[in-house]
């Protein structure tokens, strides 16, 4: 689970590591008080789980109490890459020091090696992205054993590699206590920045949690869980994984790793998936339909690609679904339907003698991709 940037504030304030005085609200009227009881100039701030805010006009220096009203005002409600902003979050601002004083650091899962990475660099910011993929020699890579985790010695070699100042060793090992005592697969500050007075602040914080480790994080309840993409609240009010993403194919498969392998499929086609929803294990009409009502909502998505590879369940009982599900949701985009596995033959004559006009089926999950992204890209 992702948090919100105030949510990780919180657990950085908890493992010691300094962030600036900041409120959050979801009210222009309340934003002026904040704004009025952090000193009157304040970073306003937009509360999505995405990146990219700033770029998108979501974070915004406010001079007075009247100012802070009026941009939480602008800010409230934006779209951002699909997440409509609900809060925002008023901060003090922080005068840097001088010279180079923006830095990344990250503590990230890494699941091809079987451990955990620290990523930092000293050149922090927004445009740290563009830094790793032009000048990679300015992000330094160290590989965290976690059994050993981040003693001081180990926060000094991060430190040295990034060409970071000596002040944020603490940060470093306090980070690492973030990711091990909150069941983290990911943590990261960026920028960390070091003030004029030489203090080092964490100014933005991106925290995704451990699902399986929920039943050790009680604070991060089921009845915590927000989401800032109605598609998403919908889907998981239905019991559904729904994930919403920037392309314009539609794509359902059953089980995270065909799932993923289909996005890659499609993008390898040349079309850009608009979003997922993994049907788990069953696909009973009443799962198709809902998925299919999901999928179809988005007005992004010019095509679907329902991908379904018959184990447990079979691929009659898929196709049935999926005829059931015809009947209940109106089918206003092309579907492209590949079944293979357990009785596939029998799922796709079943399809067949549906005869849907819109409803295409491949044999294959290349061919199946082809299609779904040829009808997505020319119409």
């Amino acid at each position: 689970m992702d948090l919100y940037e105030h949510q990780a504030r919180e657990l950085f304030e908890e493992h010691g590591i300094v962030v600036p005085r900041a409120e959050v609200t979801d009210s222009p009227r309340e934003a002026r008080e904040i704004a009025r009881r952090l000193g009157g100039r304040v970073v306003v701030k937009a509360q999505v789980k995405t990146g990219g805010r700033g770029k998108a006009g979501g974070v915004k220096l406010a001079a007075d109490p009247a100012a802070a009203e009026l941009t939480a005002r602008q800010i409230l409600g934006m779209d951002i890459k699909g997440h409509t902003v609900g809060k925002v979050m008023l901060a003090q601002p922080v005068e840097f020091a001088a010279g180079e004083s923006e830095f990344y650091v990250s503590y990230v899962l890494d699941r091809a090696a079987g451990t955990f990475l620290a990523i930092a660099s000293a050149e922090g910011g927004m445009e740290i992205e563009e830094v790793a993929a032009s000048r990679p020699e300015a992000v330094a890579r160290i590989h965290i054993d976690p059994a050993e985790g981040v003693t001081s010695a180990k926060a000094g070699e991060i430190a040295e590699a990034a060409a970071l100042p000596p002040q944020t060793v603490d940060v470093l090992v306090r980070l690492w206590e973030v990711l091990v005592r909150e069941d983290a697969l990911l943590v990261e500050v960026n920028p960390l920045v070091m003030t004029k007075q030489g203090q080092i602040l964490a100014l933005d914080g991106k925290v995704t949690l451990d699902d399986n480790a929920r039943f050790r994080q009680a604070r991060w309840g089921t009845q915590d869980v927000e989401h800032d993409v109605a598609l998403e609240a919908t889907a998981a009010a239905k019991g559904l994984n729904y994930v919403k993403l920037d392309g314009e194919v539609g794509i359902i498969g059953n089980g995270a790793g065909l799932v993923m392998s289909t996005l890659d499929v499609v993008a390898g086609c040349g079309a850009r998936p608009a979003n997922f929803l993994d049907i788990g294990g069953g696909a009973s009409a009443q799962i198709m339909a809902d998925g299919l009502s999901v999928i179809l909502s988005d007005p992004a998505v010019k095509s679907v690609f329902v991908n379904v590879f018959g184990g447990i369940t079979a691929c009659d009982a898929v196709a049935d679904g999926i005829v059931q599900a015809l009947d209940a949701v109106r089918l206003t985009r092309p579907l492209v339907v590949r079944l293979d596995g357990n009785n596939a033959a029998r799922g796709r004559a079943i399809l067949d003698e549906r005869a849907h006009p819109l409803v295409q089926q491949a044999t294959t999950m290349d061919g199946a991709a082809r299609r779904a992204a040829r009808l997505a890209t020319t119409g």
